[in-house]
């Protein structure tokens, strides 16, 4: 499962991710995709979100059950703390 959280990013971008995850809420994508798809997503919302940020999370085997990313602009960081990824808001 990945979940992916766009900040500020062109409405193309939002379009281009609706072909591949659901949107519940604007700005937030989820779905359940490949890695290759997912890393694939991660690469095309890097280089066209001009000014905006990206958010993904994606469950995977660690102690947590997911791993996260940001990119960009955001009004969340990720902070890993002694091997847990926590979040705060500078």
């Amino acid at each position: 499962m990945v979940v992916m959280i766009l900040e500020n990013v062109p409405v193309s971008l939002r379009g281009e991710l609706a072909r591949w995850l659901i949107e519940p809420c604007p700005g937030t994508f989820v779905g359940d995709v490949s890695a290759m798809v997912r890393d694939r997503l991660w690469e095309k919302c890097c280089s066209r979100r001009k000014q905006g940020g990206v958010i993904q999370a994606w469950s995977t085997n660690t102690e947590q059950g997911f791993d996260i990313r940001t990119f960009g602009l955001t009004r969340r960081e990720v902070v890993d703390y002694d091997g847990l990824k926590l979040i705060r808001i500078p």
